[in-house]
């Protein structure tokens, strides 16, 4: 019985080298492609197949976005980003996404035959130059977007960074402890740390991000 394999990459030239590769293996059989994203989902949901091949760089909905919609779908296929990007944050985020591997599309034709026959019998499919990668981006410090902080929040940064208890920071701001805590919890979510030592040291490390005290 062959697997079936589903490929979705807005690259024709790159779609017609896999599906080439694809049909000349005995084991699996190219059921369908797709151009984007929103196509390949449709497609998936109604051919059911073994292995669904994502590029990573698509335009309109990305290969991140893709892989999420699927998994949402609870589909038994399973999922592994084939694409162009080394990078390690890239890896590291398709697998938070669910991915079941991460191959470069640089690979040799019979390499990547043997990766994708893994993936189907339920391997965890992953280069090993990558596997460094994503483990320096686990270790790594997770990049941050402060600009949704209010400027409250800001403030109270900017108190943390000094060291401020939540009594100080209160009486500082002239509001209650209660609401210092509740703004501190929401700071922690933004910045994407655990504890109050490492949202002072960010902003230690980012002090344009921090509010300075009026009135």
């Amino acid at each position: 019985m062959t697997a079936g394999i589903l490929l979705i990459d807005d690259h024709p030239l790159f779609r017609s080298g896999v599906a080439q590769l694809v049909r000349a293996d005995p084991e699996l059989e190219l059921v369908g492609e797709a151009g984007d994203g929103a196509t390949g989902i449709a497609l998936a949901e109604q051919l059911q197949p073994a292995l669904i091949l994502i590029d990573l760089n698509m335009k309109q909905m990305n290969g991140i976005e893709t892989l999420r919609a699927l998994k949402a779908r609870k589909l038994r296929s399973r999922c592994v980003m084939l694409t162009v990007s080394d990078d390690g944050q890239d890896v590291l985020e398709a697998m938070r996404a669910g991915a079941d591997g991460y191959l470069l599309k640089d690979l040799e034709p019979e390499e990547l035959s043997a990766r994708i026959k893994q993936a189907v019998l339920g391997q965890m499919v992953i280069e090993g130059s990558l596997a460094g990668l994503l483990t320096e981006a686990l270790n790594a410090p997770p990049k941050v977007d402060a600009s949704d902080l209010t400027d409250r929040e800001r403030e109270i940064l900017g108190l943390l960074a000094d060291g401020r208890s939540n009594k100080e920071i209160a009486r500082v701001l002239g509001i209650a402890d209660a609401t210092v805590k509740v703004h501190i919890k929401h700071l922690l979510r933004k910045l994407n740390v655990k504890s109050r030592l490492e949202a002072a040291v960010w902003a230690l490390q980012n002090p344009h991000f921090r509010q300075p005290i009026t009135g």
